[in-house]
């Protein structure tokens, strides 16, 4: 018993003679994480789109931005669902934000390979990169994403994150997000896609 209190006594009197500096630190990365994110993760322009009266699409026009971007839509065909899930982030309903393992199994990827093989994001730190926009890809801004990722799940739900991900994914070319991506590849609403072009 002694020699465990010899053992872990200098851990633990480091601990007390800092604690209020440890507990400062600990508030202030607290409320910054609680205010981390934006109000509003997206402010893109999106396409003119014209519908009839029985919802089929007639057309649509380019976004300001030159992207063939459609209105955020808040549900999630699926069958692009479950191929997403299988594809990108299978662990995608158990996790806070973040794979530990997925972040794991990347590094020894990379290490071991020699070169960047994976980056073991999860959907929902992918979609707090989609927001960021542009922002260079090393260790620093992986890390921010990590911390945006797990307030993102405390603020949104897994399917309102989904549906966010789904509209503003892009998908090849100037097509950002499955309604666009549906028309503009498929020439049909996403929720008719088959498996096969869910999965493409």
């Amino acid at each position: 018993m002694s020699r465990i209190k010899k053992i872990l006594g200098g851990p633990f009197r480091f601990l007390k003679k800092y604690r209020y500096a440890f507990g400062i630190s600990f508030t202030l990365i607290f409320v910054v994480w609680l205010f981390c994110l934006p109000e509003k993760l997206f402010n893109d322009p999106t396409s003119t789109v014209l519908f009839d009266r029985d919802g089929n699409l007639l057309g649509a026009t380019i976004a300001d931005d030159g992207q063939w971007r459609f209105p955020s839509n808040d549900s999630v065909p699926y069958k692009f669902k479950t191929a997403l899930l299988q594809f990108e982030d299978r662990n995608f309903e158990n996790h806070s934000g973040v794979s530990i393992r997925g972040i794991g199994r990347a590094f020894w990827q990379n290490i071991s390979g020699g070169k960047k093989i994976s980056g073991g994001s999860t959907i929902t730190m992918q979609l707090m990169r989609m927001a960021r926009k542009g922002k260079s890809r090393n260790i620093w801004q992986k890390c921010v994403e990590i911390f945006w990722a797990t307030r993102a799940e405390w603020r949104y739900d897994k399917d309102e994150i989904l549906a966010m991900y789904a509209s503003h994914a892009p998908m090849g070319g100037n097509v950002v997000g499955l309604d666009a991506a549906s028309w503009r590849y498929f020439g049909q609403p996403a929720y008719e896609l088959t498996w096969a072009e869910s999965a493409t």
